[in-house]
């Protein structure tokens, strides 16, 4: 597990998060405990999904069914919130390493370990699959081992079988190259018969430590899982054979895993697992593992009780408040602006801009920024701006139902006349300096985390400044502005992403205007991507 990044949150939900204990293509992972003390797996989905209409939807439908997932090999759901700007799900949490971990610092397993192992995983996907279910990513860092057994967990992907939605058109693929299906990865039906390739593809790991597709790239990967045959290694025997009928290509030739998990372990994985499963270094990791999470939990005690699942995750409030994931941690002071100057409020409402089908897309603002604590600015291609962190920016809201800025209000610029001595197109001393203030988008409708610039002494033509910004689940993005025109009433610039930016920033050149209204900075950009997002900023350096 991992200490919280200063950018990450301190609470989702009623949960208050310890830790991260990793993150994926889909999201990140944080230890969690609810109120009455039970320890959780949180999972919040990357912001940029979370704006798409399409994923949300699939979200959606994929925690109803996950919540009927109660094998005796899997970590069942304990909450979730698929409504929240940022979507996440809660499972109970399994103490004990992932397989990857497991065997990257001990080696493959034993024998008899990868047949407990195999046979766990075999009776879990039984059970998925009897409730119409298909995992769709089974892969060595989705098993956890654990001395009462293996555990198979992240089902919020998995995806009802009958079910429609495809990311295909976000060019999202869900799965992992390597442990994928053939099927899976040429878009075809996925049934059941996909998670048994990938189950096989983890034993095939287990038991020689290495993948039995290799490849240095995705590309190369999905290649060799499609027409190539499994690199087994010192694989031998019965465990050999049966590995390789569950990397067949074609699904109907594969064993279900009723007979995978028979052939196991004729009378039930519960009967190799309590015999004792585990290799003892990875008893004594487990074991140690148990006494740091003790420790953790005495030096933050809590009452007992249940999670109830039903328990409603984001409060009703008003439409800005929605979505703030918790009480803000305390920030340690720092060298920066006076107490005060540049508060930073940091929930955002995951609103997709309408397309020209009328579908939503990503909304992303190359301006807005998030702060230590905070789990908003679900807005992708946000900015980031060095030192953001010093001064004593708090957040504004509190538990949820804090109160909100409200968008910038409609004032008529004040103009401030150059400083004397300037020339005729350099910048005034009026906007110099650094500031920051908090964004909107949507007319207003959206917030959109806190602006940072910093503008400087440049001719027409120039760079004048840059926008970054970064959310709590690493989308970061960044802005290059350049000096248009300039006058005592306003300052134009074009924007436009820098080349550092990835694929879910905005890249399309746009207007950006900076209006002097009293002591303050009237922020407006005609990045229709974006939201057109506003701003109304502080000097704060």
């Amino acid at each position: 597990m991992q200490p919280l990044d200063a950018g990450e949150p301190r609470a989702v939900g009623p949960y208050r998060l310890l830790g991260r204990l990793g993150s994926g293509g889909m999201g990140r992972v944080y230890l969690g405990r609810s109120a009455g003390g039970r320890t959780v797996a949180v999972k919040i989905v990357h912001p940029h999904f979370a704006l798409e209409d399409e994923f949300r939807a699939r979200f959606r439908r994929e925690v109803e069914a996950a919540r009927r997932v109660g094998g005796a090999w899997t970590a069942p759901v304990l909450d979730a919130d698929p409504e929240a700007p940022v979507p996440w799900v809660a499972t109970a949490y399994a103490a004990g390493p992932s397989l990857t971990s497991a065997v990257t610092d001990h080696g493959p397993l034993p024998p008899h370990s990868v047949r407990a192992l195999g046979a766990g995983l075999a009776e879990a996907l039984s059970a998925v699959h009897a409730l119409g279910l298909v995992h769709r990513d089974v892969k060595p860092s989705n098993v956890l081992l654990t001395v009462d057994g293996p555990v198979l967990i992240d089902f919020g992907i998995a995806r009802a079988t009958d079910g429609t939605a495809s990311l295909t058109s976000t060019g999202v693929s869900i799965g992992s190259p390597g442990y994928m299906s053939p099927e899976q990865i040429l878009g075809k039906g996925v049934t059941g018969a996909a998670d048994v390739f990938s189950l096989g593809a983890v034993l095939a790991y287990a038991a020689t430590g290495e993948p039995p597709f290799p490849g240095d790239s995705s590309a190369a990967l999905l290649y060799k899982v499609v027409h190539e045959e499994p690199e087994l290694g010192s694989l031998e025997g019965g465990s050999r054979e049966l590995v390789e009928r569950c990397l067949r290509k074609e699904p109907g030739e594969r064993p279900g895993p009723e007979e995978v998990a028979r052939l196991l372990a004729p009378e039930g994985a519960a009967r190799l697992v309590s015999a004792g499963w585990l290799p003892g270094p990875l008893v004594e990791q487990v074991g140690r593992s148990a006494v740091q999470l003790l420790n953790l939990e005495d030096a933050q005690p809590q009452g007992s009780g249940p999670v109830e699942f039903s328990r409603a995750s984001v409060e009703p409030g008003p439409p800005v408040a929605a979505g703030v994931f918790g009480p803000p941690p305390v920030m340690s002071p720092g060298p920066g602006p006076e107490p005060g100057a540049g508060k930073v409020s940091v929930s955002v409402a995951a609103t997709s801009v309408p397309g020209a089908d009328g579908r939503g897309r990503k909304v992303s603002c190359t301006v807005a920024l998030a702060v230590a604590g905070a789990c908003a600015a679900v807005t992708v291609g946000l900015a980031f701006v060095p030192g953001l962190l010093r001064g004593g920016g708090d957040n504004d809201s509190a538990g949820g139902s804090g109160d909100q800025a409200s968008p910038p209000a409609a004032t008529a610029p004040t103009a401030s006349a150059p400083t004397a001595g300037s020339s005729p197109g350099a910048v005034p001393e009026r906007y110099l300096g650094t500031w920051e203030g908090k964004g909107f988008a949507l007319s207003g409708t959206l917030p959109m985390g806190t602006f940072r610039v910093t503008l400087g002494q440049v001719a027409v033509g120039k760079e004048i400044g840059t926008l970054r910004q970064t959310d709590p689940i690493g989308g970061i993005c960044e802005d290059v502005l350049i000096l248009k025109k300039v006058t005592k009433e306003q300052l134009v610039t074009s924007g436009v992403g820098s080349e550092s930016d990835g694929s879910q920033c905005t890249d399309g050149e746009h207007e950006v205007t900076f209006t002097p209204v009293g002591d303050d900075l009237e922020y407006e950009s005609d990045n229709a991507e974006a939201g057109n997002p506003v701003a109304r900023m502080s000097k704060v350096e």
